[in-house]
C-alpha cells in the first residue's frame, strides 16, 4: 500500500485534484468528486508496470503564495 499526497484547488466551475507522487491529475464538480476521480485515475495509471517506477515519495511539503511584479 502506498500513501499518496494530493492537493485540490478550485479552477472556475471545477475542482482540480493533483497527485504529488506521480504526474496524474483529475477534476470534478465537487471536492469529493475530484478526489474520487483522482483515486480512479491513479489506480488506472499504476496498472501499467512501467508507471510504478515513476512513483516518488513526498515527505514534507508546503503550499504557499507570493507576488511578482511582472
Amino acid at each position: 500500500m502506498k500513501n499518496l499526497k494530493y492537493l485540490i484547488y478550485r479552477d472556475g466551475d471545477y475542482y482540480v485534484s493533483q497527485c504529488l507522487n506521480i504526474e496524474v491529475a483529475s477534476f470534478g464538480s465537487t471536492i469529493d468528486e475530484a478526489l474520487a476521480n483522482l483515486k480512479e485515475a491513479v489506480e488506472l495509471y499504476l496498472e501499467d508496470d512501467n508507471a510504478a517506477s515513476n512513483f516518488h515519495e513526498v515527505g514534507e511539503f508546503m503550499l504557499g503564495e507570493f507576488a511578482l511584479h511582472a
